[in-house]
């Protein structure tokens, strides 16, 4: 690979690969994107050793790399750094870390499991889940939101649409945060030697466990998700243990993860802009669907994806070569002022929003996306509308992750008449 310093004069990215940059304010970090957007092409990020991968940073130049599966693809891995092959020969490849026939293959398994039965279901169980958690909190008064409220949604709803027995949720809610904790999130030489175990561990357990409820269903199949993946004959095909443990791990790791920031991140917003809030409670259905897709596109819960060349491929004037490392920045790509005017501010009503929070298209849009819009809506709702309303305290507290846009905790209070 060519050094940077022969690409550019100078590293305009070498901000991005510098621990620090990811503990900074989001409005340092949107200025640097911003600074990164303006540059006439991709810019290098140097990641040491002479290494390095290159920004993408425009919202067309990451739908453009998300519809070139082909020129860009996941494998080896979507995430930085990417998964080592022994995770992957122990773990199963993650739908998201594959391309081509194999992930064409495991995605239509998983898309007809998805039956219109399911789904409705599932979407008559979140308003009853988000009905339920307003209840406790109005009863027992908490303080903290992101456990009291935005974890127990998503979790309890896909643990639901799995079928996972009551007794194995608190683990696994425990094996979730276990996982993904530190993902993304610059720590001390200890802290990496000893959390990459743990997290691997918690994984490992929940694949175990998983794996243990699909032997027993494929057995006695019943009426939830796991039954319809072990038990699909998808071109004489279904899950076997390791993909249906990936495919768990992926769905609560990614799939709770990105709700709850979403719906923590939505409640500061709403407190932050009072004046989008009353718009919206004028007529919540009328300014819902607006206002859930403008959460996801401020906060944008997944802040980036990596890709390798796989492809000669010209883009903005610069040529990518195979074994290139590109990412995506779905941060940045989500505030390009050349698809969305004054794009730091919260707007509600912002039509059109082609925002990338759910990916940029192509074969790896998010397979969640309707159900964590059914989720958002359906929890707002209750929250909103309620005769005691809630407010953030304070701002949330972020991991500083260069991965997600976590939240670790979240103060909040009820507003009383």
């Amino acid at each position: 690979m060519t050094l940077p310093a022969q690409r550019h004069g100078t590293d305009p990215g070498r901000e991005l690969a510098e621990p620090g940059f990811w503990q900074q304010p989001p409005a340092h970090r949107l200025a640097a994107f911003a600074r990164l957007r303006a540059a006439e092409g991709p810019v290098f990020v140097p990641e040491g050793s002479g290494r390095g991968h290159w920004a993408l940073v425009r919202h067309a130049q990451v739908q453009e790399a998300s519809r070139l599966p082909k020129v860009f693809a996941s494998a080896p891995g979507v995430t930085t750094p990417e998964p080592a092959r022994w995770v992957r020969a122990l773990f199963g490849d993650s739908m998201v870390n594959l391309d081509g026939p194999d992930h064409a293959q495991l995605r239509k398994i998983v898309q007809r499991a998805f039956t219109p039965r399911l789904l409705a279901a599932a979407e008559a169980d979140i308003h009853a889940v988000a009905a339920r958690i307003v209840d406790d909190v109005l009863a027992d008064q908490p303080d903290e939101f992101v456990s009291a409220v935005a974890s127990r949604l998503p979790l309890e709803v896909i643990c639901n649409m799995m079928g996972i027995p009551e007794h194995y949720r608190a683990e696994i809610a425990d094996r979730v945060n276990h996982a993904s904790e530190n993902i993304g999130v610059e720590r001390g030489l200890a802290s990496r030697l000893r959390m990459p175990g743990r997290g691997l561990r918690a994984l490992a357990r929940m694949q175990r466990m998983v794996a243990g409820i699909g032997r027993e269903r494929r057995k006695h199949p019943t009426d939830d998700l796991i039954s319809a993946l072990v038990c699909a004959n998808v071109d004489g095909q279904a899950l076997g243990a390791r993909q249906l443990g990936a495919f768990f791990s992926l769905l609560m790791v990614a799939g709770v993860e990105t709700t709850r920031n979403a719906i923590t991140h939505g409640l500061s917003l709403l407190t932050d802009h009072p004046d989008q809030r009353d718009l919206l409670l004028s007529d919540f259905e009328k300014y819902a669907d607006g206002a859930v897709d403008e959460m996801i596109r401020h906060s944008t819960p997944i802040i980036q994806f990596r890709r390798t060349v796989a492809a000669e491929h010209t883009m903005d004037g610069h040529v990518f070569r195979p074994g290139d490392k590109v990412v995506l920045y779905y941060a940045s790509a989500n505030r390009d002022e050349a698809v969305f005017p004054d794009p730091d501010t919260f707007v509600i009503t912002r039509s059109p929003n082609p925002h990338l929070g759910f990916g940029g298209g192509g074969p790896h849009f998010c397979l969640g996306a309707h159900l964590a819009r059914v989720e958002m809506k359906a929890l707002f709702r209750e929250l909103l509308t309620r005769p005691v309303g809630l407010r953030a305290v304070g701002l949330p507290d972020l991991a500083g992750s260069n991965f997600d846009n976590r939240v670790r905790s979240l103060r909040f209070a009820f507003e009383r008449p």
